[in-house]
């Protein structure tokens, strides 16, 4: 994942000189229509450059800086003055790695601020107080480590299906995850000896919702929470959360997780990739951390324990048995109790090429020359890519359906994205070595084709023009249908009747018409029978059977006795 990034741009490149002229910069304007007065005093947004109604970086909470830092968050501050609410703000501290830095910035450097606790409005221009609209809260991914809400615009969604789209930002890597004894010694309230700030942050911004959306046009009865990969996973632990229930009404995940590190671990130490929280407090504000000092290292300090000496990230702290957020065991001990996860509608899908986006730099699999890569052999590529893959989608769907499914909850539905019609730069196509890789939806999702950059240009073209406007349409539909009914349906006449999960499986495949459309399919996943897969395989020999098997087991000990079962290695 971390070279992905110099293959887009190398890529890129090779357009440059096909490309001419550089596309007029929008600046936002203020529209006087576009005042709103929420609990916070009066704020004002603009026409965005497709006709929506947008706010931008509308601060849900107070700014979890100072004596706040690793606390959390406290009520939004009122404006002081009419706020203008035009212009992104500021991302949450992150280290820039190769997907996220760009001109401004190299790879290894700490950007953002702590004030970041905003969140982005997107409506119908024509929305107003008392629209009642379904409300569809983002959250993004990046790990938990990087990303902004900005990088999503939700104009073409709002406008097109008449919903309200929130785009929330939330603490990252330390400073959304964190244990430490000391910061739970000072905590001023229960929610302070959490360790997982960002799930409160979230709540925040749920809470926000509930108290402001009306004056968009929103509804705070019919609100879905929606997120990829990280903002999946973060999903999930809304769901499993007390202090979320009643906030939200619906949940899409896509590509997301369920993991979750005990909290002994997490503060102590044997996990497989995480620094324990007491030896990163240490690195921080010396053997003797306290709260305080901890609080008032500089933001350098704080990140410390996670860089090496190239300053990228190496390893950070994932989502914890906190006991405040998480009970012990975790999302998957929450789905297993009739009353542990929230009662509400839910959508958990993968794409079916999800490990693409980090299979596409094996030497064992493809060649490269300069920016352009090609496959080595396109069966062995496929089946080193389909095993985790279907990990994946065991740990995301299968898994945690199956567990809500066995407490008799029938409001739960699964998809599978497969579009694979990328571009191509002379021997090197996308849409063999990217195919359906994660976070190709997402686009789909929103019809907004502009998220990967300047690679956008070599991915999506004119050629796979008509097939994407077709799967955006569909599941533009079923997205919009589900936060305003709590299902799916058929999208309101777009395609066929999404069938709820069931012990076959059933599920929605996403796919352009030339490959068969949306279409309902059959697929069960499990341990087992990906491990039985894996063993009679006839594309790959067994060396890379092996290490297809030795990489799953690696990241999931936990996975070892279906693996050896079935395999001899």
């Amino acid at each position: 994942m971390m070279r992905i990034r110099h293959f887009l741009a190398g890529l890129t490149a090779i357009l440059v000189a096909a490309c001419s002229g550089d596309e007029p910069v929008f600046v936002p304007v203020m529209a006087e229509d576009l005042a709103r007065t929420i609990a916070q005093g009066e704020l004002v947004g603009f026409e965005t450059e497709t006709g929506a109604a947008a706010w931008m970086a509308v601060p849900y909470a107070a700014p979890p800086e100072g004596e706040l830092r690793w606390r959390a968050p406290r009520p939004p501050l009122a404006f002081a003055a009419r706020y203008e609410a035009l212009a992104a703000g500021p991302a949450c501290p992150q280290v820039t790695n190769t997907l996220s830095a760009g001109d401004e910035y190299d790879t290894g450097i700490l950007i953002g601020a702590e004030d970041c606790l905003t969140l982005d409005i997107y409506a119908p221009r024509n929305a107003a107080p008392g629209d009642d609209l379904p409300v569809m809260m983002w959250i993004h991914g990046g790990a938990n480590t990087w990303g902004s809400s900005s990088a999503y615009d939700g104009s073409n969604l709002a406008n097109e299906r008449g919903v309200i789209i929130v785009s929330v930002q939330y603490r990252l890597g330390p400073l959304g995850f964190l244990a430490h004894p000391a910061l739970r010694a000072e905590a001023g309230i229960a929610d302070d000896a959490a360790a997982n700030f960002a799930l409160l942050d979230l709540v925040a911004a749920l809470q926000w919702i509930s108290g402001n959306i009306d004056a968009f046009g929103g509804d705070a009865g019919r609100v879905t929470v929606f997120g990829e990969s990280a903002g999946a996973y973060n999903i999930a632990g809304l769901m499993a959360m007390p202090q979320a229930r009643g906030l939200f009404h619906g949940a899409i995940m896509q590509s997301g997780g369920t993991a979750s590190v005990p909290l002994d671990v997490a503060e102590n130490g044997g996990g497989l990739d995480a620094v324990a929280g007491l030896a990163a407090g240490e690195v921080i504000a010396g053997p003797d951390a306290t709260g305080t000092a901890m609080r008032a290292a500089s933001l350098a300090e704080v990140y410390a324990p996670y860089r090496d000496e190239d300053g990228e990230l190496t390893s950070m702290p994932r989502m914890i048995e906190d006991g405040v957020t998480l009970r012990e065991g975790g999302i998957l001990a929450a789905a297993e109790d009739p009353d542990g996860f929230a009662p509400v509608p839910l959508i958990s899908g993968t794409n079916r090429d999800e490990m693409k986006l980090y299979t596409v730099f094996d030497p064992r699999l493809t060649r490269r020359l300069g920016p352009l890569i090609w496959l080595r052999d396109r069966d062995t590529y496929e089946a080193a890519v389909e095993y985790p893959s279907r990990i994946w989608r065991y740990n995301a769907v299968d898994g945690l359906l199956d567990r809500l499914a066995a407490h008799g909850r029938d409001d739960l539905w699964s998809y599978r994205f497969d579009w694979d019609e990328g571009g191509s730069v002379l021997i090197t196509d996308t849409g063999e070595l990217l195919g359906a890789a994660h976070a190709m939806e997402i686009p789909f999702v929103f019809n907004h084709f502009e998220l990967f950059g300047s690679f956008d240009r070599v991915l999506f073209t004119d050629g796979n023009a008509d097939g994407r406007a077709a799967i955006a349409d569909a599941m533009g539909a079923y997205w919009s249908a589900f936060a305003e009914t709590g299902q799916p349906g058929d999208g309101a006449g777009v395609g066929p009747g999404w069938p709820r999960w069931n012990d076959a499986g059933a599920a929605l495949r996403f796919d352009s018409p030339d490959d068969g459309g949306t279409a309902v399919f059959d697929r069960l996943e499990s341990p087992e029978l990906i491990a039985e897969a894996l063993a009679s395989d006839p594309r790959i020999d067994d060396t890379l059977r092996c290490g297809i098997a030795g990489g799953i087991t690696r990241r999931q000990p936990v996975l070892d006795p279906a693996f050896d079962s079935a395999l001899d290695c």
